[in-house]
């Protein structure tokens, strides 16, 4: 049986733990061997922009523990809201029974989006699971069953569950599990890397959508709905495109009769410098997939909101015309209570504008490392900053790199050549120079 051994006596509480948690957790997203030189990092509390182990060191968790922090690990208002609720309700079924944490959560994201019904899931990828299942009964319930096939752009990520896997495009992902999905079509991304010289981001943008608009036209009558992460392909690399694409997309789903989709999952509630990334292009999508920061780190929940027009084609007497999709924890009350706190926050005080301003101080702190010989394609979008680097991409050059940022007190893991941040919202200006001297130096330190 291949398990690590036990730690000897004389270890610590980090290494011992990480000891434990190596013989029984298996580690998500993750080669588990890997693990036999570099164990996982063993966090007993969290403060702030900061993890702390259980030695007492720190590190600066520059992504967000997966991109859903938003205000700091023990929030004081999230946690208050979540204590509060666990006095109340911990739990009950939303089939058949309702509450005002769920209520009120829904009737806030119906103002602030415009699409005013709320399906509730656990994570990104049953919002995704939703979304598309929801498009293609849509179209059945309408009377046309032939729609039910889905457009993703090149370098997607919607999840890992089945129907989520089959709109993304990572082979990293997908290509194990091919066997078991349903093929679904790709079209090219607006990534700006991938411009041609001459073309900036807008330019590039409007010929991309051209091949979109190339497929739809051929293809409308099959596809239910196209599928897009707006702005930024996260999972893809951090891969960041001109608004002019969603333009265009919602003007072609709306002339060719198909669904657009928005994957909000990760750059929802302010990541791309507006509350949601689509409301930069001035588009409302007909889907909206939200999770991750939803709670603001705190208790796993999702939610897919829907138009008007979507909500009334289930709207009937015949029970499988409604949307039968279900989830035991759908709506819970203490993830609900977390959700409507992390909104509070954005009402009491201007979370975007005291963003902007801490990108600016984050900006002037990166000059050296955006210079770095290794630096290409430095980009950056609201409070998500991203360089490719020259000789990253192979796992032992990244491990090196995340060994070497933790050494420096920093939590950094790259997406293949790519090195981002998306870090809290609460960092001082000791914390984004801390930030900036660690990658540097880890950069350095593994990249000589």
């Amino acid at each position: 049986m291949n398990r690590p051994a036990r730690p000897p006596a004389s270890t610590t509480a980090s290494t011992d733990l990480a000891h434990r948690s190596l013989a029984a957790v298996w580690h998500p997203c993750t080669q588990m061997k890997l693990h036999e030189d570099a164990p996982p990092l063993a966090i007993s509390s969290g403060e702030g922009p900061w993890l702390i182990d259980a030695d007492g060191r720190r590190y600066l968790d520059a992504i967000s523990s997966w991109w859903v922090n938003l205000f700091g690990h023990g929030d004081a208002r999230i946690r208050a809201a979540v204590h509060a609720q666990l006095d109340q309700l911990e739990h009950v079924m939303l089939a058949g029974c309702t509450h005002e944490p769920v209520v009120r959560l829904s009737e806030r994201l119906a103002a602030l989006t415009g699409l005013g019904h709320a399906f509730y899931g656990s994570d990104g990828a049953s919002a995704t699971e939703v979304a598309l299942k929801m498009s293609a009964h849509y179209w059945r319930n309408r009377g046309q069953p032939d729609k039910n096939s889905f457009i993703a752009v090149t370098g997607s990520y919607h999840g890992e569950t089945l129907g989520a896997l089959a709109v993304t495009d990572i082979a990293l992902f997908r290509s194990t599990y091919e066997p078991l999905l349903r093929r679904q079509s790709v079209v090219p991304s607006p990534d700006w890397r991938l411009a041609p010289a001459g073309d900036d981001a807008l330019a590039f943008a409007r010929r991309q959508a051209l091949g979109l608009e190339a497929y739809l036209a051929e293809h409308h009558r099959s596809v239910a709905a196209l599928i897009i992460e707006p702005l930024v392909q996260c999972a893809g690399g951090m891969a960041m495109y001109h608004t002019e694409y969603l333009r265009q997309a919602r003007e072609l789903c709306t002339l060719y009769g198909v669904h657009l989709i928005c994957d909000e999952i990760a750059v929802g509630f302010g990541r791309t410098g507006s509350l949601f990334a689509h409301q930069q292009a001035g588009i409302r999508p007909d889907l909206l997939c939200l999770s991750k920061a939803l709670t603001g780190g705190f208790l796993p929940l999702a939610v897919t909101l829907a138009t008007e027009d979507i909500f009334q084609a289930f709207y009937h007497h015949d029970l499988r015309r409604g949307f039968l999709h279900s989830h035991s924890y759908t709506g819970n009350p203490l993830a609900c209570a977390a959700a409507n706190a992390v909104l509070d926050h954005f009402e009491t005080r201007d979370v975007l504008a005291d963003n902007a301003a801490l990108a600016g101080r984050l900006n002037d702190a990166a000059q050296t490392l955006a210079q770095h010989r290794r630096v290409r394609n430095w980009r950056h979008l609201g409070m998500i900053w991203a360089a490719d680097i020259d000789g990253l991409g192979a796992s032992d050059a990244n491990a090196r790199f995340a060994q070497a940022a933790l050494r420096h007190g920093a939590l950094l893991r790259p997406i293949g050549a790519t090195v981002y941040w998306m870090p809290p919202y609460c960092l001082s200006d000791s914390d984004l120079q801390h930030l900036a001297d660690a990658t540097l130096a880890a950069l350095n330190e593994a990249l000589p």
